[in-house]
């Protein structure tokens, strides 16, 4: 029988909910208190939101464009984001 995913929860925060939680996990850990079986579910917490964070960053990344004017007249136009 599969385990739930204690994590789930994370695949529908926003990028600035789960960058809060993960800056208080690493706030947490980095005091070192609490117990060792604590901090290990904590880091596996902050890995998956670093791992959430990281992913809605791309996708904002991608709907990116950037605008230029272009032709004698200053027409805009616009054109997708190159990183």
């Amino acid at each position: 029988m599969a385990k739930p995913d204690r994590h789930a929860d994370i695949a529908k925060m926003s990028f600035e909910d789960a960058l809060e939680e993960l800056k208080k996990i690493v706030a947490r850990l980095e005091t070192g208190e609490g117990k060792l079986d604590e901090a290990v579910d904590a880091y596996e917490r902050g890995a998956k939101l670093k791992q959430h964070c990281e992913a809605k960053l791309r996708e904002a990344q991608e709907k990116i464009e950037k605008i230029t004017l272009t032709g004698p007249g200053g027409t805009p136009e616009a054109e997708a984001f190159d990183a």
